[in-house]
């Protein structure tokens, strides 16, 4: 009997192909690898290209390898994402302090077409993301229109919460009226009954205590937070330890160091109860500048070193390098000039990495005066010209302001009064 030939109709896979090279790709930036840094040791550079390019489908056990190296599960990419877990885990991540994903994960679901709520509602957690990250830039514009599409929808609970995130936007671009209009604007209304999210009334009174301080009006910030003190009952954990928080800040910026003290460490108690490793490790950082400003450097340098430790295992290094700049002041304040300039250029490195550009205009002044009680008052002086150079480039002009004043001082030390009479000036108006 003759053979019959059989032909196996063929498939046409490309798409799904094309689909898991996009993912392979995705996630190998996503890890920071190379296509060769992938490929070792099993494959080579060539097949990691065939495959994102879509010329080729992986077998199962080239998935699991890849998968492994890039530290995902291999149905991540094989399998669609459901929408709903994409935004899921968008939200998560802004909750667990992960400000850099999170951004990544909002501005990927903002790519494809969403309803005006739904988008309304990604533009707010992006824009938080932002605000908490220090990346001002577009946060503004964000959370302006997360505001208007709310209000279009008649989710007014929902836009006062965006609100709030615009407020908090201004004010880190240094616009406090705007910043205090708004809060004030959202305080009348929740007093007036519109009900947002849990605590929203201690937040905004907590923000309104943070904005006066910024102007120096610690009397009025206290009084804020006086109100606070009325409503911490109903808070968690996490609302005391916040609330107590700013209650130290503004002690220490009245000049009650002692209170700082005492109420910083009852709220450290209270982060570390809700396991709030972030905020835990900044109020460890500050602490640490209030007990060095009462001259106790012993207990400044244990809670800089706590802080360093909790950063380090966080990787976060947003926050590291202020608290090695913290280190650095200490090592200052005992005399260890070298010791001071080690870690200040140490801060300046990590503060590079990340672009956070308050910790590097803050080491670069560290730098400067570790330098110059080293006797390199050229050194110094550099070190001072950099960081006014650094604070013009920002939005900051308190930070402005403490850079221009020291690079005065350091002129006015080498004989160019002149220069530094201009640069207080400057200083003085700068607005």
């Amino acid at each position: 009997m003759p053979r019959v030939s059989r032909t196996r109709p063929r498939v046409d896979d490309s798409p799904l192909a094309q689909k898991i090279g996009q993912r392979i790709r995705k996630a190998r930036l996503a890890a920071g690898l190379t296509q060769t840094q992938l490929a070792e040791p099993r494959y080579t550079k060539a097949y990691i290209s065939a495959l994102e390019n879509g010329l080729s489908r992986p077998s199962m056990a080239a998935l699991n390898h890849l998968a492994g190296r890039l530290g995902i599960q291999a149905s991540q990419l094989i399998n669609e994402e459901p929408a709903a877990w994409a935004r899921l885990e968008a939200d998560l991540l802004l909750a667990c302090g992960r400000w850099d994903e999170a951004i990544a994960a909002y501005r990927n679901l903002l790519e494809n077409p969403q309803t005006p709520l739904l988008r309304a509602e990604l533009l707010r957690g992006l824009a938080e993301a932002l605000v908490r990250k220090g990346e001002i830039g577009e946060a503004i514009a964000f959370a302006s229109e997360s505001v208007e599409l709310f209000r279009a929808g008649r989710r007014e609970s929902d836009a006062a919460v965006a609100e709030y995130w615009l407020s908090a936007a201004n004010f880190q671009r240094e616009n406090v009226a705007e910043a205090k209009a708004i809060l004030h604007s959202l305080l009348a209304r929740v007093r007036a009954g519109l009900s947002a999210e849990p605590d929203f009334r201690a937040r905004i009174l907590m923000a309104l205590s943070t904005n006066e301080s910024r102007e120096g009006n610690h009397a009025a910030a206290l009084a804020y937070l006086e109100e606070v003190k009325g409503l911490a009952a109903d808070l968690d954990d996490r609302r005391r330890a916040t609330y107590l928080y700013d209650l130290a800040y503004s002690y220490r910026e009245t000049g009650d160091f002692e209170a700082a003290v005492r109420t910083g460490i009852a709220s450290l108690e209270l982060f570390r109860r809700a396991e709030a490793e972030r905020e835990t490790g900044a109020l460890e950082n500050d602490l640490s500048m209030s007990y060095l400003a009462l001259g106790n450097s012993s207990r400044a340098a244990e809670m800089a070193a706590s802080a360093r430790a909790r950063f380090e295992r966080l990787d976060d290094r947003w926050w590291l390098a202020f608290v090695l700049d913290t280190q650095a002041r200490i090592a200052l304040a005992r005399g260890n000039a070298n010791e001071a300039a080690l870690a200040a250029e140490e801060a300046l490195g990590v503060a590079g990495l990340t672009g956070n550009v308050k910790a590097s205009v803050d080491g670069l002044l560290t730098l400067a005066r570790a330098r110059t009680a080293l006797g390199d008052e050229a050194g110094g002086l550099a070190a001072n010209e950099q960081a006014a150079e650094l604070a013009r480039t920002t939005n900051s002009p308190s930070l402005l302001r403490k850079a221009l004043r020291d690079l005065a001082d350091a002129l006015a030390a080498s004989g160019d009064h002149e220069r530094a009479f201009a640069l207080m000036r400057e200083a003085i108006t700068a607005t």
